[in-house]
């Protein structure tokens, strides 16, 4: 069986593919490891130049675009390896960047999945939006990183050294234990795109399992490369996801309290796009929080089905405040900054002995 299979899901990326291909292979094809790029249903040239350049890579076809979420599902349904390498088009790796990764997951055992540090392509001191050092979470359910808070990304001297546990890794570049991916059930496939790896992540978590950044790994990412920050799908696909991995991976008992206080928040954040003339992006919050009910009571027999899998549900890199109220209140913008030493006490979440299963 090959031990790691780098899966890039692909759509529309020909000049992605063209760029960091070279680099990818030139530092990645080791004994055990396979490249294969799962195609979205491409309207560009990626095929075609994949097969007049790339002719040694392994291309798997899918029909239509299924999006992130149900392409990975259904591209890595035909991939057999220890584990998966999820990696985005558009990331430039560097020379030892997959062994680090590799190492630390065949060292502790009881670890699901981990993902390197990811650095700015264009801006090469700083961190990359997309997962920067590592992915939290507030008790809202808003996402940040070790190195980026909203809008706000740090320069990348403030990196670990150590591998740190975290609560989400980035789908951009994620290695992952397969059995533990298909036995959580992959993907939301209802997400499409944006946070359905922390969707997973979350699933994972909760019944026990373990995630880290690996500082010795780090790779560069363009980021925006499908979607823009600026596009308001992005943002609709954002807001409603955002209530859908609350609805379905919260605790019963502050599940109702927690969605009603994260809708008032994302009305804040509804005016405040209409306040800096983005009508685009405020339609698209409205849009999200209909596409969130319209999904619900159809989601209700889904959140059963993952509870009754939950072995925990209290997490300590669930940041325990409002991380909106902190930001644009409390002028908190680095992670360092965060209430209750919340950066420090993660700092201290370092890996020295092998983890049981």
């Amino acid at each position: 069986m090959t031990k790691v299979a780098i899966v890039i899901l692909n759509w529309n990326g020909e000049v992605f593919l063209e760029k960091f291909l070279p680099g990818l292979i030139s530092h990645s094809l080791l004994p055990g490891v396979e490249i294969i790029v799962a195609d979205n249903s491409s309207s560009d040239g990626s095929l075609t130049m994949l097969r007049k350049k790339f002719s040694n890579i392994r291309i798997i076809r899918l029909e239509k675009n299924h999006g992130f979420a149900g392409g990975y599902n259904r591209a890595l349904q035909q991939v057999e390896a220890k584990y998966y390498l999820l990696l985005n088009s558009d990331i430039e790796v560097t020379e030892n960047w997959l062994d680090p990764l590799v190492a630390f997951m065949d060292k502790y055992n009881g670890m699901a999945a981990c993902s390197p540090v990811l650095l700015d392509y264009k801006n090469r001191s700083k961190y990359e939006y997309a997962g920067a050092a590592g992915g939290y979470i507030d008790k809202y359910g808003y996402t940040f990183c070790r190195g980026r808070i909203f809008n706000t990304v740090e320069e990348a001297s403030t990196t670990p050294v150590n591998p740190i546990e975290v609560f989400w890794t980035t789908g951009a570049c994620m290695l992952v234990r397969s059995e533990l991916f298909r036995k959580a059930g992959g993907f939301d496939d209802h997400f499409f795109a944006h946070m359905e790896e922390v969707d997973l992540c979350w699933r994972l978590k909760n019944r026990g399992q373990k995630l880290a950044v690996v500082p010795d790994s780090k790779v560069y990412h363009v980021g925006g490369g499908t979607l823009p920050n600026s596009n308001p799908y992005k943002t609709y696909l954002n807001f409603r996801n955002n209530l859908l991995l609350l609805y379905k991976n919260l605790p019963e008992e502050i599940l109702h309290k927690t969605i009603r206080r994260r809708m008032l928040l994302d009305g804040f954040s509804a005016v405040l796009f209409l306040v800096t003339a983005k009508p685009g992006d405020f339609r698209a919050v409205i849009r999200a929080h209909a596409g969130f009910r319209r999904i619900k009571k159809a989601y209700r027999q889904l959140r059963n089905e993952t509870a009754g899998l939950n072995r925990r549900a209290d997490h300590p890199e669930i940041y325990q405040h409002s991380l909106v109220f902190d930001y644009f209140a409390g002028g908190k913008k680095y992670f360092r900054d965060l209430r209750g030493q919340f950066g420090a006490k993660m700092d201290q979440r370092i890996f020295n002995e092998p983890l049981k299963n």
